[in-house]
């Protein structure tokens, strides 16, 4: 059977929300906590990337693809197959999106390409590539790499201000 990690991004700066957004509560739990939730039934193991968890690689200040990139180095290090990565302020996702996803990879959700199933051993390309690439997209990533789009086919909640989490 194949060994998925799950991964959530936490690392970013916030500046729209104003403080650590994966650290928000909505209905008692973090959004970070809500995010690993919604991929926790389909994955062996769910990680953090950011505080209080692995460091962005190869370096901090990379954006998602520095989070992408630790995610995938270190299921590869611990001998899983793929990682499924999700940001932290993506506290629901549309049912079937995470299925849909698992079943070829790399694949990505079109809507929001971080959310991704990624080979693991892709990780040392990703470094690679985010360590000398002027532009950091995660999207560009995925289509150098041949990912499979993946469309949600409805809203897929993103928070990124005070009021996206209010309207959740």
């Amino acid at each position: 059977m194949m060994r998925v990690l799950g991964a959530v991004l936490a690392g970013g700066r916030s500046s729209r929300f104003g403080s650590d957004k994966a650290a928000a509560d909505w209905g008692g739990r973090t959004l970070a906590e809500h995010a690993a939730a919604a991929i926790r039934d389909h994955v062996d193991t769910v990680i953090v990337i950011g505080p209080g968890g692995l460091a962005d690689l190869p370096r901090p200040g990379l954006g998602p693809l520095g989070g992408i990139a630790a995610a995938l180095d270190h299921g590869a290090s611990q001998g899983y197959i793929s990682v499924l990565t999700i940001a932290c302020d993506m506290p629901q996702l549309p049912p079937g999106l995470v299925a849909a996803l698992l079943r070829r990879m790399p694949a990505y959700c079109v809507e929001a390409p971080v959310l991704g199933h990624w080979p693991a051993a892709l990780g040392a390309h990703l470094m690679a590539h985010v360590d000398g690439a002027p532009d950091r997209s995660v999207l560009r990533w995925a289509r150098a790499v041949g990912a499979l789009p993946i469309v949600a086919g409805e809203r897929i909640a993103n928070v990124n201000t005070r009021e996206d989490l209010l309207t959740l």
